[in-house]
């Protein structure tokens, strides 16, 4: 694994996947046709990328039970245990609606609504994910969203979900599942088909071809966010552990080729010690071909002056995932300004995020945690404001509202105010 300098190169920064003029136009092509002929689309489109032909999507009640009883008890039961985890930390984050009444009678306040319907996307190919299951529809179940739908992309050979999916679908509480993949699928979640019917919101990482459909859908329906390959980032000085650093970066390196993994330390025998211990336990690893991709080309260790740098280093890469292994991480914690998920002390391997602990693993990448949030109960809910204005306020502050409006140039606004003070 490559050691750098940080003023020796500009450090690794990734910026949200715009995808190529094709891979965007293939994408046009398939939302336009899944909204002109609907689930003969999806069909076509199943047989075409999935290499298998489907006479009906809708996942039933029979495959669900069957799926069920494929599973065995010890996973059901570490399903059910972090459900409880997730559900818990995400109750957390409920906020009431409000209202406030003003001496002169006015009430203001907010009301809070669940969205009505929301489509979550659980990615298929190399790899069965019961995690994201639960972590897209435990959120919204709190949330209060009456209407949940999964699609997933269907197995190749059988044409059916993998059972720990729809055992984690069936304990989340999730119900109207359909065996659809990749950007038909959400062409399918945002305008609808004769057999599924259009959602509100979509949720839920992909690959790049249903990154960009998301990005085309947007504004007919929202969506969480445009979430791109994996990243960590680990900031350890020289009390770190070489073998658990590099067996961290090496769990995000496993999960895509463009996976990122950095290692920012002002420690040189750390970062060499590290290094080693990435390839030696990369020779090891089932998916090594994947991870070493990720390690080449979109990974290094980065070697700073100082830990106040080290801290600016990872500020600025703003990762997905950041871990804290430091002598006292707690210490760091409030430096830190941009990171999706923080986890602190050696005991906090990114995978107990992953699965287990609570938070939400639908994280922002490329950057994005500059500015962005976690998935969390908020993006499954709306925000109305109220307004009950007194005869007494309006009278008061008549005339301000009146002359805001004609500073603006709306003479009607003006008078609808005015009318109401002439009486």
């Amino acid at each position: 694994m490559k050691i750098l300098k940080v003023n020796e190169q500009v450090s690794i920064k990734r910026s949200v996947d715009n995808g190529t003029e094709d891979q965007r136009a293939i994408v046009k092509g398939i939302i336009e046709a899944v909204r002109q002929n609907g689930d003969q689309a999806l069909k076509e489109y199943t047989e075409k990328f999935d290499g298998i032909s489907l006479d009906a999507f809708a996942v039933t009640q029979a495959e669900m039970e069957e799926a069920y009883s494929q599973v065995d008890e010890e996973i059901l039961e570490i399903i059910k245990e972090a459900t409880d985890n997730i559900k818990s930390f995400h109750e957390k984050q409920l906020r009431p609606s409000w209202m406030t009444t003003e001496e002169n009678g006015t009430v203001l306040g907010q009301k809070i609504t669940p969205l009505d319907s929301v489509g979550l996307y659980v990615p298929g190919g190399t790899a069965a994910y019961p995690s994201s299951v639960l972590m897209n529809v435990i959120p919204a179940k709190v949330a209060g969203v009456k209407r949940i739908v999964i699609t997933s992309p269907p197995d190749k050979k059988t044409g059916k979900l993998p059972p720990a999916v729809l055992a984690a679908a069936h304990i989340a509480g999730a119900e109207e599942i359909y065996k659809v993949g990749g950007a038909q699928a959400i062409a399918a979640l945002a305008y609808g088909t004769e057999t599924i019917a259009s959602v509100d919101k979509i949720t839920g990482p992909g690959n790049i071809f249903v990154a960009l459909a998301k990005r085309e859908v947007f504004g007919d329906v929202d969506i969480d966010m445009i979430a791109g390959p994996s990243e960590i980032a680990i900031l350890a000085d020289e009390t770190a552990h070489p073998d658990e650093a590099a067996a961290d970066l090496l769990s995000q390196a496993e999960h895509d080729p463009m996976a990122s993994a950095v290692l920012v330390t002002p420690s040189p025998a750390l970062a060499e010690a590290v290094s080693a211990e990435v390839e030696r336990q990369l020779a090891e690893l089932p998916r090594q071909e994947i991870a070493a991709q990720s390690i080449g080309n979109y990974s290094a260790i980065y070697v700073t002056e100082s830990m106040d740098e080290a801290v600016e280093t990872v500020n600025s890469l703003a990762p997905e995932h950041l871990e804290i292994l430091t002598e006292n991480p707690m210490e760091l914690l409030g430096q830190i300004r941009h990171a999706g998920a923080i986890f602190l002390g050696r005991f906090s391997p990114e995978p107990v995020g992953d699965y287990f602990a609570g938070p939400n693993h639908v994280l922002p990448t490329n950057g994005t945690a500059r500015f962005s949030s976690p998935l969390n109960v908020e993006d499954f809910q709306k925000k109305s404001s109220i307004l009950l204005y007194s005869e007494k306020a309006l009278r008061s502050n008549g005339e301000k509202i009146a002359a805001f409006a004609r500073l603006e140039g709306l003479e009607a606004h003006a008078r609808s105010i005015e009318t109401r003070l002439r009486k």
